[in-house]
């Protein structure tokens, strides 16, 4: 492994900042498996769309979770993969005793 840049440990240490916030957090496991519309994942999580909207543009910013139009709503889910397996590691791992 190489050594990361200052750049990308700023990067890394923002993420966490943000996962570090419970509603957060569980906005992005609530669009881990299936892309979900703002009202389902409010619905999940037990926050209101307003909130969630805000938590989400927070998300997208931060490249952890994206967006897809399709008709009249928004379907929000994981970014990529590796946000997928970071979040199912990071679960695996506090689950061992």
């Amino acid at each position: 492994m190489t050594e990361p840049t200052s750049e990308q440990i700023a990067a890394i240490a923002q993420t966490y900042r943000l996962l570090g916030d419970t509603t957060r957090l569980r906005i992005l496991l609530a669009c881990l498996d299936t892309p979900c519309p703002v009202n389902e994942i409010a619905r999940r999580v037990d926050a209101s769309q307003s909130l969630v909207s805000h938590h989400l543009r927070l998300l997208r910013a931060a490249r952890l979770v994206r967006g897809t139009r399709q008709n009249r709503q928004v379907l929000y889910e994981a970014d990529d993969e590796h946000i997928r397996h970071m979040l199912l590691d990071m679960i695996e791992h506090v689950g061992e005793a």
